[in-house]
């Protein structure tokens, strides 16, 4: 049975970094198109390349942009614009809700706050995982043997219900979220 699960709303936090580097990434490309030698050869081209490298990173910014979550049978989709990535949640062990559980994170590669925090992280809490997150108020991390994923759906608790409705061996931590909805 597919269950669909809205996004966590976007914090203050996420809107501002996305409007800033938005501004900066449209500027410097300006910027750089403006700078370009207008005399036709390498430099001309090498210019214009570099002068598309920031509307390039934001236009793959946007499209990463995390849009739901769909818990299909014992797979989790994540949605995006245009396309959804699936995981397999077999043999989730637990469930942990946590509005910290990313604190202490270092990105090993990915996007942090351009539209969505997404990629691939690591902390002491949780080792290696992937995030696929817009506000960690309402953080939930699902862990597996195969992988770790921390998810940020708009309801906690429904998703926590849905998740032990499939996996009713998951061992659930934390299972409310104050400000949920």
């Amino acid at each position: 049975m597919k269950q669909r699960f809205a996004v966590a709303p976007w914090p203050l936090s996420l809107w501002l970094i996305s409007l800033l580097a938005t501004a900066l990434l449209i500027g410097v490309g300006y910027a750089a198109y403006q700078a370009a030698p207008a005399l036709p050869g390498f430099t001309h081209r090498f210019g214009l390349v570099i002068a598309g490298l920031n509307p390039a990173i934001l236009a793959g910014s946007l499209l990463f942009t995390v849009t739901g979550y769909t818990l299909d049978g014992s797979d989790l989709l994540i949605h995006r614009l245009f396309w959804s990535t699936r995981f397999s949640l077999f043999g989730l062990r637990q469930v942990l809700v946590d509005p910290k559980v990313c604190k202490g994170s270092f990105r090993l590669f990915g996007n942090s706050g351009l539209f969505a925090f997404t990629g691939l992280y690591q902390n002491r809490t949780l080792g290696r995982y992937r995030l696929f997150a817009t506000d960690f108020t309402r953080a939930v991390a699902l862990i597996s043997p195969a992988r770790t994923l921390v998810i940020t759906p708009k309801s906690p608790p429904a998703f926590i219900a849905a998740v032990h409705r499939a996996f009713p061996q998951a061992v659930a931590e934390h299972p409310t979220l104050p400000g949920s909805q």
